[in-house]
């Protein structure tokens, strides 16, 4: 389960932004190449959030497509498919690029002091 390591990474992240605010959420960008499974992504987030202050947030993830140039016949489309092929003429010929992105967008904070992971507020 590769989206165990990639969530350790965005927590310490959020960990390190956060200081001693609790965390309410945070909205991920990961681009389709990780081919990330959205409920994995969520039970991953969750245990490495556990004990710090982005326990019990709200994950947020925005899945972007990466763009495919079909050698065959030129077009130009977008897919959530990191195996695609040209939806125009059905060629596997084809370039991929983008898609490969992971950005921690932004981070929701509890208005109220520091959080006690394991306690709601």
């Amino acid at each position: 389960m590769h989206e165990l390591g990639m969530c350790e990474g965005l927590v310490e992240l959020i960990r390190q932004q956060a200081g001693d605010r609790g965390v309410t959420g945070a909205r991920v960008r990961v681009g389709t190449r990780h081919a990330v499974v959205g409920e994995a992504f969520d039970q991953a987030f969750a245990l490495a959030a556990a004990g710090t202050p982005a326990e019990d947030a709200v994950l947020d993830l925005v899945v972007t497509p990466l763009t495919v140039t079909c050698r065959d016949c030129g077009s130009r489309t977008e897919s959530l498919d990191v195996l695609a092929v040209c939806p125009v003429c059905g060629s596997a010929d084809v370039e991929l690029s983008g898609g490969d992105e992971l950005v921690l967008e932004s981070v929701s904070y509890r208005e109220e002091g520091p959080h006690v992971p394991g306690h709601p507020g």
